[in-house]
Formats: C-alpha cells, structure tokens, sequence
C-alpha cells in the first residue's frame, strides 16, 4: 500500500488523483495540503506540508510554483519522496530540485500522461533515422481557449527529447511571419492552436519527399496526468535520491 500526501488537494487535478486513488487498492491518500478544505474531504486537509501529521510514504504535488522551497525543505526534512507534477518552475527553482534531488527521490515531468512519455520515446526513435535522411520535423500543438501559455511545457519537452537524440541540436521556430525564405534544415518548427475545450493534442510530423510521418498523442480527459502521477508516486516509494523522470516509471 503507498500512502500519499496529496498538495494541492482541492485543485482539480488534486480532486481527479484523490477520485482514482480511492479506486486503486494498492494506494491511498493519507492527507491534504491546501488552503481551501473541501466540504467532502475524505481526508485531512492541512495549509502546509510542516503541519502535515500523518505518516507517508510520498507527496505529490500539482499545485503552484510559490511553495517549492517549503516542500522541498519538509521534503528533506522528513526524507519523502515527492513527485512534482507542477508547472512553471523557474531556472533558480529547476537548479533548487537538481539540487533536492541528491538527498530525496525526485520525479519531475513535463507531462505525467503515460503516453505522451511513450510517444516522446517514439519520437527520439524516429528522429535518429529520420533527420539524418534529411526530413524536416514540425510539432503541432492544440490546447482549450483558457490555457496561457503557448507552446505548451510538453511541446517543448518533445522538442527538447528530439534534439538530444540527434548529433546536432536543431534551433526551435515559433513563428514564421516575419521572414520570406526557404526552410532552413536546422530548425524544429513548434506551432500552438487554442480553442474550445481541447484537453490536449500533440502531433509530431516527419516531413520529407513524397511522405509525411505523423506521431500523434490526443488527451480525452486530464485523468491521464493522475493516472501518471499515482504510478510515479507507486514508483517512486522506496527508490534512492535522484532525479527521476517518467521515462524511468514506465520503464
């Protein structure tokens, strides 16, 4: 049985990890960390990891940059492992986990969906064979009206797996509007779509002469990122410090 703290409890995601937690036999949510306490808590809810008394074995977090360091230092405190599903850590704040991790087990990533992790592999896969041939490589990425940023976190982690499969890094494009010219062969092109309710789609395009190669992931829900992230939190209880990824749960 893996015993989890949850941060970030009354977040939506919080909410869809605590709902397939309570159906996983093998798991369970001990407690909470949130400043709003949900009426229906199954479990308690505290405003900080510090005043947290139950006993785990892992916290997992999706909730908000700002109280990384505070986690980290109860991380470290407590000697948990903690798998961190949040978004949009600066710099200083990646070097801060970097740095965690050489006490702690750490899973961070980019996107917890076990087959977004797996069509990354794919990816690098075909980029060794398929850029040397020459092909270009153009990601496309589509996102619901509401998100803010572009491109998306995973966009970039696809680009990011593809270049560190090729000998030579290739330059990301965001936009082409201002030049008039052919494609150069040194680029990976990123494109972000927003609109309606799209939880989340990623393709990938091999594109040479007379033939495209399309890599494709479509999210239906965001039950898929909990989904990943209780099996990181499964993986991760009981491993030795470091930095982890999803590429290391799925094996």
């Amino acid at each position: 049985m893996t015993r989890i703290i949850m941060s970030g409890c009354s977040g939506h995601m919080g909410r869809v990890i605590s709902e397939l937690v309570m159906q996983d036999e093998n798991a369970e949510v001990v407690a909470g960390i949130d400043l709003v306490v949900p009426e229906d808590s199954k479990y308690p809810v505290y405003p900080s990891f510090s005043e947290v008394k139950e006993d785990a074995d892992v916290l997992i977090d999706f909730s908000t940059p700002k109280i990384l360091s505070a986690l980290l230092a109860e991380g470290k405190k407590r000697n948990m492992p903690l798998v961190l599903c949040t978004t949009g850590y600066t710099k200083e704040q990646v070097a801060e986990i970097e740095a965690a991790s050489k006490e702690l087990p750490i899973v961070r990533s980019a996107n917890m969906s076990l087959g977004v992790n797996v069509l990354i592999r794919l990816v690098q896969e075909a980029a060794k064979t398929l850029a040397a041939e020459g092909f270009d490589i153009e990601i496309v990425e589509k996102h619901h009206r509401l998100k803010k940023d572009a491109p998306s976190g995973t966009a970039l982690a696809i680009a990011d797996a593809i270049n560190a499969a090729l000998p030579q890094a290739k330059d990301y494009v965001f936009d082409r509007s201002t030049r008039s010219e052919q494609r150069p062969r040194d680029e990976i092109g990123i494109s972000a779509v927003r609109g309606g309710t799209i939880v989340g789609d990623h393709d990938v395009l091999f594109c040479g002469t007379d033939e495209v190669i399309t890599i494709s992931h479509t999210a239906y829900s965001k039950a898929i990122f909990g989904k990943g992230a209780v099996a990181a939190a499964k993986y991760l209880a009981g491993q030795k410090p470091g930095l982890y990824t999803m590429k290391d749960v799925i094996g």
